[in-house]
């Protein structure tokens, strides 16, 4: 459903911009958002969308990564910046529709210190 990709090996200050394909138009959905998961550390929410024009970030991130979307290539992307070490982790693209949440496979990020 949703495809991921972007990721790699960065050094700390350096920026990624990662991006989400999804299956579905990218307007049919009531949210679109962002999740992380470091190693050993549970899934979070790192940035959200929702179908209003809302975005909102997780404080770890305000100021450094930036969501936006492509209506015309059906695109979700994440711009990540002035990343750190902590940063580290596999990065998830998430859609929801009503109740329905759909999930597709990670791309990892790796930040060197």
């Amino acid at each position: 459903q949703l495809q991921a990709y972007g990721g790699g090996l960065v050094q700390a200050g350096g920026s990624l911009r990662l991006s989400c394909a999804p299956s579905e138009s990218i307007f049919s959905f009531d949210v679109l958002a962002w999740y992380r998961q470091a190693p050993g550390r549970q899934r979070e929410l790192v940035a959200v969308f929702t179908s209003d024009g809302r975005a909102d970030y997780a404080d770890s991130v305000k100021g450094r990564f930036a969501f936006s979307t492509d209506g015309a290539k059906n695109l979700v992307y994440l711009r990540v910046n002035m990343l750190k070490p902590e940063d580290t982790g596999t990065y998830y693209c998430n859609a929801q529709q009503g109740r329905v949440n759909y999930w597709g496979q990670g791309t990892l990020v790796t930040v060197s210190s």
